[in-house]
């Protein structure tokens, strides 16, 4: 066997399967074998690497050559220029990696990851998830050879609490306390779940640790079970992730081919096995009692609480409860130590967090920053700011349970405590950007529409609480509001707050406080100006063509769908306000750009 000289590692996330990694995968292996050096060089798919917007990605080790947007019918120039000559080939490289003197800078030189720390994507884009050889080779299963042989329940938990980690599925609770709870719970039968559910819109956080990385998660499961008392685990995860959900069910075959789930894991008498609930993208069920009881084989409706999981979870039985990013935490902390764990972050936010970077920024992507780090530095420093010289203007974390942060509170540090002292929340992390041309009360509309959607029903404050906001919001973005809806609206979504039975209507309103907060100014002009600032809201843009740049060509008039637009050849048109649907075809097809939206 000849010794291998290069890695080619290909990014097998879900943004860059669907962009062709495959079809690159497949070139560059008949390349390879085309050219005789299919046993010098290892083609290996991973996981995310991160930099999505720039996908597929290829990079090429030992030189560290990032290539990007590569097509298929790159490869070849791929294989003979760099594989078999040696010289990289500079116009597929991401820029930012190409050095004045055409050296390659080395990805933690690079804007988008010097700032980064991974530890729960740690070896996500490193390994091959589908190989647990490969994970074992980065100290996989260490940390569960460790807990099993050398340590009591008690002393596990103990390190969890030392840690300082938190939850890392939105509320934030100490997961060493609730590993405490569901220890001390009295039961013949317990279980531990993951919620792998994931449904904020934009957020892909947990899928690509999945995808990247199952094993992190099913050693920590396995850890978790031990230091609770518990053989049997769960693993909830959306049937819309298909890559995810393949991965791991490879990694739990493996990991029970190699002794790692089953019985007597280690020779000890610890036994302790996994399996996989599909669940049908519901986003109640993200919240925990809702999961469970879908997990039971029921509709997913949330529970009154308490009593809580770790006292009466699935069957009744007490039952830990983590999403997946807190448990691919947790083997790093047993073979690093709380301590080393607890040294990044804030006081009372310890480590890293995982985010979904997305909406009107440069690079679109998966982040992990210390707790800490400013909402500034993550939108101009790692995501390259917001394209085509628009302004900044908000950005919502939470998704549909959190909240706007205007642009002025851009330096605020990124942790649990400051964010809901600013009206947002973290949220699992999802990170949505905003830039001048947003419309605050559309934005607040778009994810009050996501929750009616999802709202299961089961209680009223739910049910009819956040349709009658959205009855409201519809009627301010249709030019008909009052200022008496503006007081109305708050007034409800305070209500719906105290009183809706889970975190989903609980966090509901927060999109709409948190704009009307830092936004009212919006709402106001929506409502006595008739106008949206932001030209969004169709209902109050009227579409007029300046008589002094027409030249009457007739464009606008054949392009609209309704006809609203008449006029001569050579004699400036004119738009009928009343037909006009707003569409903006006339605006974007006309040559001599003399057609303007007012707003």
């Amino acid at each position: 066997m000849e010794l291998v000289r290069s890695h080619v590692l290909v990014c097998g996330g879900t943004g860059c399967t669907s962009s062709g990694c495959e079809k690159i995968i497949n070139e560059m292996e008949e390349q390879l074998i085309k050219h005789g050096i299919e046993r010098e060089i290892k083609v290996i798919k991973t996981g995310c690497f991160g930099l999505c917007a720039l996908g597929p990605v290829v990079i090429v080790y030992p030189e560290g050559a990032f290539y990007s947007m590569v097509k298929p019918e790159d490869v070849k120039e791929i294989v003979e220029e760099h594989l078999l000559k040696g010289r990289i080939v500079k116009r597929l490289l991401y820029q930012e990696t190409v050095q004045e003197d055409d050296t390659v800078k080395s990805l933690n030189q690079v804007d988008f990851y010097k700032k980064q720390f991974r530890i729960a994507l740690r070896n996500c884009g490193v390994i091959n998830p589908e190989n647990i050889d490969e994970y074992i080779a980065f100290g996989g299963y260490s940390a569960l050879g460790k807990v099993l042989t050398e340590m009591t329940p008690e002393q596990v938990i103990d390190i969890i609490k030392r840690s300082g980690l938190r939850g890392r599925g939105g509320g934030g609770f100490p997961t060493g306390l609730k590993w405490e709870f569901t220890a001390k719970a009295q039961g013949d039968q317990k279980y531990v779940a993951c919620n792998a559910d994931e449904g904020d819109p934009g957020a892909f956080m947990d899928r690509s640790i999945l995808e990247g990385d199952p094993h992190s998660v099913i050693e920590a499961m396995a850890i978790a079970g031990y230091a609770v008392g518990a053989n049997q685990g769960f693993i909830y995860i959306r049937a819309e992730y298909p890559i995810a959900v393949k991965r791991l069910q490879i990694a739990i075959d493996q990991a029970r081919e190699y002794g790692l789930l089953g019985q007597n894991i280690f020779g000890t008498d610890f036994s302790f096995d996994l399996e996989i609930r599909l669940g049908a993208g519901a986003f109640v069920c993200g919240e925990e009692t809702a999961l469970m009881t879908s997990i039971e084989g029921h509709r997913g409706e949330p529970r009154p609480r308490p009593p809580f999981p770790a006292v009466k979870g699935l069957w009744g039985k007490p039952t830990l409860l983590n999403n997946v990013e807190t448990y691919a935490n947790i083997p790093v902390i047993i073979t690093k130590g709380p301590e080393w764990f607890s040294s990044i972050g804030t006081e009372k936010s310890k480590g890293t967090k995982v985010f979904a970077l997305g909406g009107k920024i440069k690079n679109t992507g998966l982040v992990e920053i210390p707790m800490g780090t400013t909402l500034r530095e993550i939108v101009e420093e790692i995501g390259g700011g917001v394209p085509n010289g628009k302004k900044f203007k908000a950005a919502q974390t939470g998704g549909p349970s959190g909240g706007c942060i205007p642009a002025e509170l851009a330096d605020t540090p990124i942790d649990y405590d400051s964010l809901i002292s600013i009206g947002s929340m973290m949220g699992s992390g999802g990170l949505i950007v905003m830039d001048e041309d947003t419309c605050m009360v559309d934005i607040a509309k778009f994810f009050l529409e996501f929750t009616v959607d999802e709202s299961c029903g089961k209680c009223s404050p739910c049910r009819i609480g956040t349709k009658r906001m959205l009855e409201i919001l519809d009627k301010i973005t249709n030019g008909n509001g009052t200022m008496e809806d503006i007081e109305n609206l708050e007034t409800l979504c305070k209500n719906v707050k105290a009183s809706a039975l889970c975190g989903l209507g609980q966090s509901a309103p927060n999109p709409i406080l948190s704009t009307l907060r830092y936004f009212r100014d919006e709402y106001i002009a929506h409502v006595k100006d008739k106008k949206c600032p932001a030209g969004v809201c169709k209902s109050l843009l009227v579409y007029t063509i300046d008589a002094g740049l027409c030249r009457g060509c007739g464009i606008c008039a054949k392009q609209c769908p309704v006809n609203a637009i008449s006029g001569e050849r050579k004699k400036p048109y004119t738009i009928d306000t009343e037909k006009c649907i707003k569409c903006g075809v006339c605006m974007e097809k006309c040559p001599f750009k003399a057609i303007f939206k007012n707003h």
